[in-house]
């Protein structure tokens, strides 16, 4: 399987945030040709294992990308065969009128997401964006059979399917953050040919959309020496600031503030320098809202780095991104890797 491929299985796969499951077995069997060890903790993160060739005991690489999508949650009934469902994780409700889903029941269903038409809307209504609580789920069933197939907390993701853009680009849904997955699967290609002393632990982490809970019992479990995640920054689109965004095509972010230990960062950027790997720089004044907050305070704290892979279009069925930065992100963990021995690890823990 190449990376493209994964990349896109991913996409079309479902695992909204606590039902990521079934990702597992596509995972297993694209990665345990790079791996020692494959294992899945209570939680349902998968821990992949590259040893290296250190000295035992070696020192221990986390990465860590989230392998959950944002998606719906049927809630409850209508007369005439709907269905009402909120969102788990942050759905944005302009995106969710007019799209087409799979409610996963007792077997997949294709539905599509309505409301009330404008021709017949109240006064008002038709100037302000459907709220969630607006909307339904048809999936063209009768009361009866609707109840037989579908309960209340059965869920559902959109069914937007990956495409193809120019320029090697591509665009689907949950590519944040299955396109960092992809990324760790493309390092440990690299590291496949290459030498390491230190132990890597590639992590598929659960339940990142509702609040980081996979990377945080995954890396207390690990206890590395130094924490990297991977995950989305804002791609570069009109009407926002170029700071506030990473443009498509120049490589990954990487990220600079309270969550990123300097050393680290200093590191990467040497790296990108000296292997002539395209970067971007990523402030990122708060540390929370991705895997690398719940890295850092584990225990007594983890040396933590922060890569962002620039996307456009967040949290819609369109997200869109350019192969060549996950490429470049790859490159710039897998020579990082092979950069660290027991003195720099050591180093850490002066601030």
């Amino acid at each position: 399987m190449t990376g493209k491929d994964l990349l896109q299985a991913l996409s079309r796969g479902k695992g909204v945030s606590g039902y990521e499951a079934d990702l597992v077995p596509l995972l297993t069997e694209a990665f345990a040709p790079l791996v020692d060890q494959v294992k899945e903790d209570k939680l349902g993160n998968l821990i992949m294992l590259r040893r290296g060739r250190g000295t035992e005991p070696r020192k221990k690489i986390m990465l860590a990308a989230h392998m959950d999508e944002i998606g719906l949650v049927i809630t409850g009934y209508e007369t005439g065969g709907f269905l009402r469902f909120s969102n788990i994780g942050g759905i944005d409700d302009r995106v969710l009128l007019a799209q087409q889903v799979v409610v996963h029941g007792r077997k997949d269903l294709v539905g599509v997401i309505g409301a009330k038409p404008p021709h017949i809307q109240e006064p008002g209504e038709q100037d302000k964006s459907v709220k969630i609580s607006d909307l339904f789920i048809d999936v063209g069933l009768d009361d009866e059979t609707l109840r037989e197939l579908v309960d209340i907390g059965d869920m559902a993701t959109l069914a937007q399917q990956p495409v193809g853009l120019l320029n090697e680009r591509f665009a689907g849904k949950a590519f944040d953050d299955r396109a960092g997955v992809v990324v760790m699967y493309l390092c440990l290609e690299i590291l496949a040919r290459l030498s390491h002393a230190s132990d890597v632990y590639a992590v598929a982490t659960v339940q990142e959309e509702v609040g980081i809970r996979g990377a945080t019992v995954s890396t207390y479990g690990i206890v590395p020496d130094i924490g990297i995640a991977l995950d989305v920054g804002h791609g570069d689109i009109p009407g926002v600031p170029a700071y506030d965004t990473l443009p498509l095509g120049k490589g990954s972010g990487i990220a600079i503030g309270p969550q990123v230990h300097p050393q680290i960062y200093d590191r990467l950027l040497k790296i990108a320098k000296q292997w002539g790997i395209p970067y971007g720089i990523e402030p990122a004044t708060s540390p929370a809202g991705t895997d690398a907050y719940a890295i850092q305070i584990t225990q007594q704290g983890i040396p933590t780095a922060l890569i962002s892979l620039p996307l456009r279009y967040m949290h819609t069925p369109v997200e869109t991104l350019e192969w060549s930065d996950l490429e470049a992100a790859a490159r710039l963990l897998a020579m990082f890797i092979c950069s660290i021995d027991s003195e720099f690890v050591e180093g850490l823990r002066c601030f």
